[in-house]
């Protein structure tokens, strides 16, 4: 939760993790899977504590930050902290060399961008929370899943962290 709070960029408004105890936020709001965990939800309620939004992913599917901006700012116009880092929509991607697809938060960006750095292999990160076109490019190899990481090394595309394949691809 955290680090998806880090990735919104410094975000004010509260926002509420279903940690302890253990699911019941989620039971109550009918995302309690019978295994014991949620799908990934969002519901943004107003100052009232009315639901305004509802958004539900599977659990290995990463909702779009730019629709949560969108959302939050139709619901509290006024605040200034909701406001999406975005690119250009006509911003091409990146190609050739090493471009790594990736968000902030995610544990195996964090260990792909060590094993990088450790390799001193230079790259060009692309953030498919603030970049649509990169999520798309990433759901179109990824068999229309966001997987974080995924690699395009010199036109091979790896979908999620693998330090194996990426070493393999990288030594060609």
């Amino acid at each position: 939760m955290k680090a998806w709070a880090e990735s919104l960029g410094g975000i004010t408004y509260p926002l509420l993790s279903d940690f302890w105890p253990h699911g019941e936020v989620a039971q109550k709001y009918g995302v309690l899977r019978s295994e014991g965990y949620s799908e990934r939800a969002i519901f943004i309620t107003d100052k009232d504590g009315v639901i305004q939004y509802i958004d539900i992913h599977d659990i290995n599917d990463q909702p779009s930050n730019e629709v949560l901006f969108n959302q939050l700012a139709r619901i509290e116009p006024s605040s200034a902290a909701v406001k999406p880092t975005q690119r250009p929509e006509g911003e091409e991607l990146p190609q050739g060399g090493v471009v790594m697809y990736c968000t902030s938060w995610c544990p195996g960006c964090r260990k792909a961008r060590k094993w990088l750095a450790e390799h001193q292999i230079d790259y060009v990160e692309v953030d498919v929370a603030a970049n649509p076109k990169g999520a798309a490019q990433v759901r179109k190899w990824a068999n229309g899943n966001l997987v974080t990481p995924t690699f395009d090394i010199r036109g091979t595309i790896v979908v999620d962290w693998d330090e194996e394949k990426v070493a393999g691809i990288l030594q060609k």
